[in-house]
């Protein structure tokens, strides 16, 4: 008998920035996801925990599309793909994941960004986009990130979307075969969004309260 796969584009709602749209990952997102993350890969690489030998194969895409589904349905993971609102082009990947609820109401942001589309401000408005969603609709009350002291670019997004900077974590993440220290960030639902004078791109969130967005900060349509 078949088995029929829900894959995680069914559950979540699709989120719309300005440039970029967050959706769920598809069986069908493959092939763009094994291009972009091979072509990206010694770019990426220095950041993430060790990549699994079959990592880019059809069956790691499959498991993690599992994983992924069972944390959605669970409440603790909420996995989006980030690509250009215009073209729909796959240009990285951006995660709510470790959501606590009960006294904590708290959830870690984790990304990616395809070596192409780097450093053109996506990732900070998507991040934005999915913190405006975090709390505005999930109801968490704070977010929390981690990053590597010598990632100037991660740190300097942080800085942008209002992260505060909250300590250092002593051998906190096994990155790249080794135990790092990292930097520890906190958002809360009532911290403004960019609180510095945005960028073109990042014009509907300013002056905005990620605790009081207003809807036209972010559209959430349903998923495929």
């Amino acid at each position: 008998m078949r088995v029929l796969r829900t894959d995680p584009s069914e559950l979540l709602p699709t989120l719309h920035g300005q440039r970029v749209v967050l959706r769920g990952p598809d069986s069908d997102d493959l092939d763009a996801w094994k291009a972009l993350r091979g072509a990206s890969r010694a770019f990426l690489e220095p950041w993430e925990p060790l990549w699994p030998v079959d990592d880019l194969e059809k069956s790691a895409f499959r498991r993690r599309l599992s994983r992924w589904t069972r944390e959605i349905r669970d409440g603790v993971t909420f996995p989006y793909f980030v690509c250009a609102r215009e073209t729909g082009a796959l240009l990285g990947g951006v995660t709510l994941a470790q959501v606590r609820r009960g006294v904590t109401q708290a959830g870690t942001i984790g990304y990616w960004m395809g070596e192409p589309h780097a450093g053109r401000g996506y990732m900070s408005e998507a991040v934005g986009v999915l913190a405006v969603h975090a709390f505005a609709t999930l109801g968490l009350h704070r977010l929390e990130a981690a990053c590597l002291p010598q990632n100037g670019p991660s740190i300097r997004l942080l800085e942008k979307v209002g992260f505060a900077r909250e300590g250092l974590a002593r051998a906190y993440l096994c990155i790249a075969g080794r135990w790092r220290d990292h930097i520890l960030w906190g958002l809360l639902a009532d911290d403004p969004l960019f609180p510095a004078r945005p960028a073109p791109g990042e014009a509907a969130f300013e002056a905005a309260s990620v605790g009081f967005a207003p809807r036209a900060l972010v559209e959430d349509s349903p998923g495929r």
